[in-house]
């Protein structure tokens, strides 16, 4: 049995199907702006670790691993990583958490390389290599993992690469972080499931937002749905609040006017009075208007894909309420970055969000703490993973794109996951609910199941 290790002004847009990917998805996001580190960081405090699965059983944690007599030696495994610099400190401890999925016995040797030394990323790679390294694990940004991609392809060796940006995604290069399009596609499916057809969305104008869109786009294609209309907002109050205006129609959803009833009865004006001044006539009391609040027909949509945080989701969240637009309607859906201040979200309660079940790193947490004696951070997940990963198929002798294509996939701590051959990962991810007294919880379970959805 393998030992289960955790593998965890207002612009309106129509995205079209071709539509170019935007900038990178990356766990540290170095140089990028406020917005994005924000959603760079926090993406990989839901980076997906794995460890695998063999035959579709979950293994067991902490479990180690008996080599058989007479297997041939398992192939060593390159780690590419920055070890020194600025991201020096995140690289060391993703290091210690790829050493601690390839610590039982039988495991290949880890071929540690320098991404940050004389070279960069792409010499790195190619001294892992010249060692005879069968595949390569990390690196961990998105530039690094394009300047490797080619050295590995002309060595006919796969990459499981860390970084969240799925345009680095293509045959025998696989993007193991958890990336906006895996949580969009997540929360379609479950909202198609409560009958939800019509998908809209009203995200920044910045790279997570520009991702969101190309996911949601994405699977209304795969579903047959009609295409979502998609609005890019800027992080100006005025720019959010007109946009959300032409976007939710609500100049078309007004009630009507109320109407003020016509009393039968004298005049109040007494033409007797000097200078027919007004006097209080009696008169006899007419109906009295109901005072109900004025009801807004619904908007186009009754699934609504957001993607801010911080300031601008609070403007966000004013424009909501002023064009009457709430979970009685529609179904409102956000990133998994949602998940680090949901105590926060009472206002959007009803709202979705798409992510790992956290209890699954338990395992993996308490092994790290034991080892090296504090809990690991999120971004080492992704270090973990690949790595637990790399030790299941590097045992079979043969490590290639066709062993990494597992049709039952492979269990990992934030749940099932599953290699495809164009070098997207499909995740199954718990769908979480923001609760009115704020925080959240799961609604929709991560499935164990190993159908996953098809390549």
């Amino acid at each position: 049995m393998i030992a289960r290790t955790s593998v965890s002004s207002t612009k309106t847009c129509k995205v079209s199907l071709q539509e170019k990917k935007r900038s990178c998805l990356d766990p540290v996001g170095a140089g990028m702006p406020r917005h994005f580190r924000t959603v760079v960081a926090l993406s990989a405090v839901f980076g997906l670790a794995a460890c695998a699965n063999n035959g579709g059983e979950a293994p067991i944690p902490g479990a180690q691993t008996t080599p058989i007599i007479g297997q041939p030696k398992a192939p060593s495994v390159g780690l590419v990583l920055p070890l020194s610099g600025r991201f020096g400190a995140v690289g060391q401890r993703m290091r210690d958490a790829a050493k601690l999925a390839l610590s039982s016995s039988g495991a290949p040797a880890l071929d540690v390389q320098d991404s940050n030394g004389v070279g960069g990323a792409a010499f790195a790679a190619q001294t892992a290599l010249s060692h005879g390294d069968a595949l390569l694990l990390g690196p961990l940004t998105s530039a690094d993992t394009a300047a490797v991609a080619p050295v590995a392809a002309q060595a006919g060796k796969p990459v499981l690469a860390f970084t969240s940006d799925s345009t680095q995604a293509r045959p025998g290069v696989w993007v193991m972080g958890l990336t906006p399009e895996q949580q969009v596609r997540r929360m379609v499916d479950a909202a198609r499931a409560t009958g939800r057809k019509r998908f809209a969305a009203f995200l920044p104008d910045n790279p997570l937002g520009h991702a969101m869109a190309d996911g949601l786009k994405m699977a209304c294609h795969d579903a047959s749905l009609n295409e979502p209309q998609i609005v890019f907002h800027t992080s100006d109050a005025a720019n959010i609040q007109e946009g959300l205006k032409g976007l939710s129609g609500i100049a078309a959803r007004q009630p009507s006017a109320p109407v003020v009833p016509v009393v039968d009865g004298p005049s109040a004006i007494d033409p007797t009075a000097a200078g027919g001044a007004s006097v209080s006539s009696p008169v006899a009391p007419g109906p009295v208007a109901p005072s109900a609040t004025p009801s807004f027909a619904p908007p186009p949509f009754d699934a609504l894909l957001l993607g801010d945080t911080g300031l601008e989701l609070a403007q966000v969240i004013s424009a909501l309420q002023d064009d009457h637009i709430d979970a009685s309607q529609v179904q409102i859906m956000g990133p998994a970055l949602w998940k680090a201040f949901d105590t926060k979200l009472g206002a959007l309660h009803g709202a979705w969000f798409a992510a790992p079940d956290a209890r699954d790193r338990n395992g993996y947490i308490a092994r790290y703490k034991a080892v090296y004696g504090q809990p690991p951070s999120p971004v080492t997940d992704f270090a973990y993973d690949a790595a637990a990963l790399a030790n299941v198929v590097a045992r079979t002798g043969t490590v290639d794109s066709a062993a990494l294509i597992r049709g039952n996939g492979f269990m990992g701590v934030d749940g099932l996951f599953r290699l495809r051959p164009d070098g997207h990962v499909s995740r199954n991810l718990a769908v979480f609910q923001i609760r009115q007294v704020g925080g959240s919880s799961i609604v929709v379970p991560a499935s164990r199941d190993v159908a996953l959805r098809p390549s």
